[in-house]
């Protein structure tokens, strides 16, 4: 289905919920969030009927996200109703990692294609700082299962902050080297706990262009501009919300994980799902994909949703 501004919108990146087991400093209030009543949140049920619309509006694409998606009750069941329903075509799931040696194999059985797995860090005491409660070998353990069961093309999501873990870009890009894996470097963006950071945190990922030169192009995917290393065995994307924005390209939606479709990560707007069903339903995301805001603003000043990203869907 195309959007207001004629982008083609086949992609949902539905959360199942805003708890997680890290409190990551950019993203979660170090006290955590107040774990909501069960009623508040979408069921199962529902999760799997607003993916049903979603795909009779044009989705193709369907991402789990949360918080952390493999502390919600039921995702296995959640994974396997949306791997069910016609028509759609690739079923992933963002992740910090920490459960997949319980969970890679069951996910994997569940549907799921793909992962994500978070990680800003290889060194164990910044990974713990930054965290507030994790633990570096958990997530390393988890990309080896994830690994072990059948899960190809692992992507690592990076954040790249100034102070923090700019001085690691070369251990990362050393991992695509002997992985076939894609880094994915993310520019952090000032929204939540970080809004009001110093600016030097905020760095744009051309820095590591600039450092790394013998990067070679290769073709995107998605909003990443993606590189490689001579005799590397996996990839490099670079992923710029603010130096170079993607709103022109974007082809996503997002529902919260209490109901709310969001057209932007980054704007206030959002419309209500919780309670509709069948045509209604479809109606409304319909309604949110046509009100999908044409750009954010975030050269402008910070982002305009009053919403923490573990309450959007990371």
């Amino acid at each position: 289905m195309l959007d207001g501004c004629g982008r083609t919108i086949d992609y949902l990146r539905l959360s199942v919920t805003d708890l997680c087991n890290y409190r990551c400093r950019y993203c979660m209030p170090a006290e955590g969030v107040c774990k909501r009543p069960h009623a508040d949140i979408l069921s199962v049920e529902e999760l799997v009927e607003i993916g049903q619309a979603a795909v009779a509006c044009g989705v193709k694409k369907i991402r789990l996200t949360g918080g952390e998606p493999l502390v919600r009750r039921g995702i296995l069941s959640i994974c396997r109703g949306l791997r069910a329903i016609p028509g759609l075509e690739e079923l992933c799931l963002t992740t910090n990692g920490s459960l997949l040696p319980e969970l890679a194999k069951p996910l994997r059985e569940a549907g799921v294609d793909r992962l994500n797995i978070s990680l800003d860090t290889l060194q164990p005491e910044r990974f713990a700082n930054m965290t507030r409660s994790g633990t570096l070998s958990d997530v390393l353990d988890g990309i080896h299962a994830a690994e072990a069961v059948g899960f190809t093309d692992l992507k690592l999501d990076t954040v790249l902050i100034g102070g923090f873990n700019d001085d690691e870009v070369g251990g990362f890009l050393q991992l695509t080297m002997e992985h076939p894996w894609e880094v994915r470097f993310i520019e952090l963006m000032p929204m939540g706990p970080c809004a009001e950071w110093e600016t030097s945190c905020f760095l744009s990922v051309d820095t590591i262009l600039k450092r790394y030169s013998t990067l070679q192009v290769i073709e995107p995917n998605g909003v990443a501009r993606r590189y490689h290393l001579p005799g590397a065995k996996g990839t490099v994307g670079l992923i710029s919300p603010l130096s170079h924005d993607f709103c022109g390209q974007c082809r996503r939606i997002r529902v919260t994980a209490d109901g709310k479709l969001k057209g932007c990560l980054h704007s206030r707007e959002e419309l209500p799902l919780r309670g509709l069903h069948g045509k209604d339903l479809e109606d409304a995301i319909r309604r949110g994909i046509l009100q999908k805001p044409q750009r954010h603003h975030l050269a402008e000043g910070p982002s305009d949703t009053p919403r923490t990203m573990n309450q959007i869907g990371g």
